[in-house]
């Protein structure tokens, strides 16, 4: 296990403290919670950089890059919709996405055929977290900030803020889907061939 593949999979557990500290109420959990979303985001850059650099580009950590960012994107979602943030029909067609891609890969995987991310599933990955960060930047500035400014409101900024995070999810929904019809598009042979 070398430092990219930890950096991969540190996701994971970073995506249950996030979800924790969204429901949080003391403050500076919100604070918590968005600058621990800032560094797992660095880290999906960070974990393929350091892999490309020294030469530790494996199968391995290709797979569970996208599958850590999925979890990650995936986790977060079922969060802001229980929290009323996001609209239920946005998360599920992303969801939708992730796991008919998910279940190519694994077709593709199964027949000697690694599935990387391309580009406009990397756009749609950069999109989806920079949503999230605007939506986790909400309730850092309603909650934390206003407890620490005290007579100041904030609430006109938080709502610009909200409506800028949900129109780059609703575009990076758009774009999931997109991305997704042109993997399924583009491997839909080893989709539909017979087993030999």
């Amino acid at each position: 296990m070398n430092l990219p593949n930890l950096i991969t999979l540190s996701r994971v557990p970073l995506m249950f403290v996030i979800v924790w500290l969204m429901y949080q109420s003391w403050p500076g959990a919100a604070t918590l919670a968005f600058w621990i979303f800032i560094a797992a985001a660095v880290g999906d850059w960070l974990d393929g950089y350091l892999a490309r650099k020294h030469n530790l580009v494996s199968t391995f950590g290709k797979l569970m890059d996208a599958l850590t960012d999925k979890i990650m994107v995936l986790g977060l979602m079922v969060a802001f919709v229980d929290l009323q943030v996001i609209p239920v029909f946005w998360a599920l067609l992303t969801m939708c996405r992730e796991f008919l891609v998910s279940g190519m890969r694994m077709v593709a995987a199964a027949r000697g055929i690694i599935v990387a991310a391309d580009r406009s599933g990397k756009t749609k990955t950069l999109t989806q977290l920079i949503a999230i960060g605007f939506l986790l930047f909400v309730p850092m500035l309603t909650n934390d900030w206003a407890f620490y400014l005290g007579t100041w409101d904030l609430s006109p900024y938080s709502e610009v803020i909200h409506v800028i995070g949900l129109g780059l999810f609703i575009l990076g929904t758009a774009l999931a889907v997109s991305s997704g019809a042109s993997y399924i598009w583009r491997y839909k042979g080893v989709m539909l061939s017979e087993d030999k």
